[in-house]
């Protein structure tokens, strides 16, 4: 599986995505040729070499015709302009995705209805350019996933359209949502709404750089020069470990000796609900010989703060502890197989690209025996052997 990692610590912009990409080895000839496709005149491209404060990087811009027309686009328009392109399928999903996202957060920074946002400031050639671009370049690299580093975001006040806005402005706090910032003593707006829209859209995880093969490396330069650190995205490029998947995850951990079965169940669900990757308990013996249970939670690093407040407010616990792991995991996918009883997800879980696990979605068992009125191991079986047929 190859990977594309964004280091972003000095923030993002779309054209720093693309130019990181194609310092990465993008074809920039291959790139043109395709955005001719997207039937959007009134532009031209240009990508060269630079220094950017001592450091070798690529700098693309997007130059837009001063004749050419700005209207004030809204979410239908900029969709049909991708999907009526000549862009791969693949290529308009992800753009689009991007763009509704982004109209997404326009929207609840203005409190308004999506269909009534219009992109003055981020609809313009050269922003739909800029996402497009960095779709196709993706494509082009080959790249199956993309993650990220934690988000720097910048300081102080950035002006746009509505006035004087402090950093991050509302569009871009609501599309970070959710996601992990790092913090900076860099002034001025280093992550745009453009990049912080590509980025939040196709990264699966914000952390650490993933344990990968690098193959190439990139830098994205941005126009304006930083105070305290360079105005670059970097960018590598990897293999994923062929023995499986490693991401960091946080460990939440309380020990119970004053509660009840109940109460613990009831922290469990409220747990899962609030995103645990998983909770379970384990029995243990405290001081002075008292029985007591321990309550583990396995957690994303931007959920744990949320599950921790849930621990403390579903238990009598008077303290957690919190620790990092480093996880080895399948890459898991998931295939359908036809039985009796109806259609069964089958999750497999993959080493490189061989399967060494597979084993039927429990829900998809579960649902099925209640609708036909069988025993759910009958479903499991059946559902197991549709599996194993299938494979030969």
């Amino acid at each position: 599986m190859k990977i594309a990692y964004f280091d972003c610590f000095s923030g993002a912009a779309g054209d720093m995505i693309v130019a990181a990409l194609l310092d990465a080895g993008a074809s920039f000839d291959e790139l043109r040729k395709r955005l001719a496709g997207l039937n959007v005149p009134g532009f031209t491209l240009k990508a060269e070499k630079v220094r950017k404060q001592g450091f070798a990087a690529t700098k693309f811009d997007v130059i837009v015709d001063p004749a050419a027309p700005k209207p004030h686009r809204h979410l239908h328009h900029i969709e049909k302009i991708i999907t009526d392109s000549q862009l791969s399928d693949s290529v308009k999903t992800r753009a689009v995705a991007i763009f509704g996202r982004l109209a997404a957060a326009e929207a609840k920074a203005h409190g308004t209805a999506i269909e009534k946002i219009h992109f003055h400031e981020v609809g313009a050639i050269d922003a739909i350019v800029d996402i497009v671009s960095s779709v196709i370049c993706l494509d082009l690299l080959g790249v199956d996933e993309v993650r990220c580093s934690p988000l720097v975001v910048g300081s102080g006040t950035v002006r746009c359209e509505h006035g004087l806005m402090p950093v991050p402005a509302p569009g871009t706090a609501a599309l970070i949502e959710g996601c992990a910032i790092a913090p900076t003593d860099e002034t001025g707006e280093l992550l745009t709404p453009t990049g912080a829209a590509i980025l939040t859209t196709l990264s699966k995880q914000f952390g650490p750089l993933p344990a990968m093969t690098i193959g190439a490396s990139g830098s994205g330069a941005g126009t304006r020069d930083g105070k305290t650190r360079p105005n670059l995205l970097r960018l590598f490029l990897g293999q994923a470990d062929a023995v499986g998947e490693t991401d960091e995850i946080v460990v939440l951990e309380a020990n119970l000796d004053d509660t009840t079965g109940q109460i613990v169940g009831q922290a469990i669900e409220r747990l899962f609900e609030a995103g645990a990757l998983d909770a379970f308990c384990t029995p243990i013996t405290m001081k002075k010989g008292r029985p007591a249970i321990m309550v583990t939670v396995l957690a994303e690093p931007i959920a744990a703060d949320k599950l921790e407040r849930t621990l403390f407010e579903e238990t009598p616990t008077f303290g957690v502890r919190r620790y990092s792991a480093r996880r080895r995991k399948l890459r898991r996918d998931w295939q359908s197989v036809e039985t009796p009883f109806g259609q069964i997800r089958i999750k497999t879980g993959r080493l490189g690209e061989k399967i060494v696990s597979a084993a039927p979605e429990y829900e998809d068992c579960h649902q099925a025996a209640i609708v036909t009125g069988s025993p759910v191991r009958a479903v499991i079986a059946a559902a197991v052997t549709a599996w194993q047929n299938r494979q030969g």
